[in-house]
């Protein structure tokens, strides 16, 4: 179960990510991207919250990112949290100009 957000600035995804907590979802399962690796990172730890890593992704697709453009490395992190191809893609799009995208997603072993 994913809810995800298009937002301008880091004023805004703070919000969004508020709201998130506020609707029952943990830190560990609020994600914010951005199409700049260092902006990621950084607002990601402004905020404490998770970055798309292993755990999420998998060894095998954490290895392949390496070797992927940004965008379809975006694409990858957001189909591991959940969103399917097109998704992915729309989303993707969003980051190419300049804005950010949060994703809350449950856990499957919270779901159950």
């Amino acid at each position: 179960m994913e809810n995800v957000k298009i937002v301008e600035n880091g004023v805004q995804a703070k919000m969004v990510i508020e709201q998130f907590i506020n609707q029952g979802y943990k830190k560990e399962e609020v994600y914010l991207l951005a199409h700049d690796k260092d902006r990621t990172k950084h607002l990601s730890d402004t905020m404490d919250i998770n970055e798309i890593g292993i755990g999420e992704q998998g060894v095998v697709n954490s290895i392949a990112n390496v070797f992927r453009s940004r965008g379809d490395e975006l694409r990858s992190k957001m189909e591991a949290l959940g969103l399917n191809t097109l998704e992915a893609e729309q989303y993707e799009e969003e980051l190419d100009r300049g804005r950010l995208v949060v994703v809350a997603t449950k856990k499957t072993s919270d779901i159950y």
